[in-house]
């Protein structure tokens, strides 16, 4: 199995741009910085826009205005100066000093800037650096460019590298999206020896205490409603030592008190054990809410999880519309068909269910009762229960993917059938 690459024959603008910066993946997210850009021309504007929008990028505030040095001198004459400035001047090298000495005088001496030029001057690099400029950038310029810059202005290079977020959620209640994320997480952590932290982020309902057999007396509840006091310390005090490299953050599964969260409210806690190991399932309920909509927007990678039938297909599609929408800059969900081939139910073929999707799936996992029955019942995980079975087979593929160790392609049938137009009801 390899990692899905559609061809066609006439990219969009839209594909040409997603495709820009393939180190992009690999930025961390900018911390909660003011950003204001002076732009001279329309394509370093739209590059900046499109950063600003980038789910790296969703806690720093940009503003983006037309107009060079005498725009920005107009503006911080009355109004301090942010964190950083980003300037765009097509002034020549040897004017370019002089362009920028008005600016000098109206920036608070914390404020750093980055001048974006039109020339490939070494001279004026070395000269701009040493009159206290950031950074000196050559346009063209894209938003992987941009926001590589500012990670290197603004993170600490000497903190631990964040973690992969890797989010699970199913297209329908009962598609079995917790089993497949719980399971992943085992086999990364059980195949690579890698830390992993599983997030229950189904405060209410969660499963994963009882898929683990364990029964800590805090977990995610506790983190959630005392965000003040979040930290590498107190995170490891709430977490439940599932295995040699597999920790727990768990839900409480109870219903003593309703749990309504702001946008960001697991935002924090997130970063935390990003910080804290290479790699964080969050396991995350299927509703749709402000916070689960921001969890899957800033998460690395978002898994489908999905049953090959009508409803699930229309969530699907749903799900991957809205994303792309979020993620502009990410590639596509994963899709993990699960449930395939249960008796006597109608289901839609899974190269039909996943034609109009535009994917396909990294695994398509059986129904097969009795071995994911005797795992949950016992609180075991399909490895420990069955090594030699195909499904286990298929979720160690899985973790192959997302970690990195094995890369899907597949090209694009031609083509697409009529499923989705079951979709639309008849007038």
């Amino acid at each position: 199995m390899s990692q899905l690459a559609f061809e066609t024959d006439n990219p969009s603008e839209e594909d040409r741009d997603r495709s820009a910066g393939p180190g992009l993946h690999a930025f961390r997210p900018i911390p909660r910085i003011s950003i204001q850009a002076f732009c001279e021309t329309d394509a370093v504007a739209r590059q900046v826009a499109r950063a600003s929008e980038d789910r790296r990028m969703a806690k720093a505030h940009t503003q983006v205005h037309m107009g060079g040095v005498e725009r920005a001198v107009e503006l911080f004459q009355t109004v301090p100066t942010p964190n950083l400035i980003l300037l765009e001047t097509s002034a020549a090298p040897r004017d370019m000093l002089q362009c920028l000495a008005a600016l000098s005088e109206v920036c608070d001496p914390t404020t750093k800037v980055v001048i974006i030029g039109h020339f490939n001057d070494v001279w004026l690099y070395r000269e701009l650096i040493r009159n206290g400029i950031s950074e000196y950038m050559v346009a063209p310029i894209d938003l992987s460019d941009i926001v590589g810059v500012i990670g290197g202005l603004f993170v600490d290079p000497e903190a631990k590298p964040l973690g992969h977020a890797i989010a699970f959620i199913g297209a329908k209640g009962g598609v079995g999206a917790s089993t497949i994320a719980h399971n992943t997480a085992w086999s990364i952590s059980s195949l690579f020896k890698n830390e992993v932290v599983i997030a229950d982020m189904d405060l209410p309902y969660g499963t994963a205490n009882i898929n683990f057999d364990q029964d800590p007396a805090q977990g995610i509840a506790e983190a959630v409603f005392s965000p003040e006091r979040i930290d590498d310390v107190y995170l490891d005090r709430l977490l439940a030592q599932c295995a040699e490299h597999l920790s727990l953050l768990a839900a409480p599964s109870t219903l003593d008190r309703v749990f309504d969260f702001r946008d960001d409210s697991f935002a924090h806690l997130i970063d935390v054990a990003q910080r804290s190991v290479p790699h964080v399932i969050l396991d995350v309920p299927h509703t749709w809410n402000g916070w689960t909509r921001t969890t899957l927007a800033r998460a690395d990678e978002v898994v489908i999880v999905a049953s090959p039938e009508l409803a699930n297909l229309r969530n699907t599609k749903n799900l991957l519309d809205t994303l792309k929408q979020l993620r502009p800059n990410d590639a596509s969900p994963r899709l993990v068909l699960n449930q395939v081939g249960v008796p006597k139910r109608p289901e839609i073929a899974p190269l039909d269910f996943c034609s109009p999707l535009g994917i396909l799936p990294m695994a398509t996992i059986p129904f097969d009762p009795a071995l994911f029955g005797s795992a949950a019942n016992n609180g075991r995980m399909l490895a420990e229960t069955d090594a030699a079975s195909p499904i286990v087979q298929s979720i160690n593929e899985i973790a192959h993917i997302l970690t990195g160790r094995l890369t899907l392609k597949a090209k694009k049938k031609p083509g697409l059938t009529s499923v989705l137009s079951r979709l639309k009801r008849k007038k």
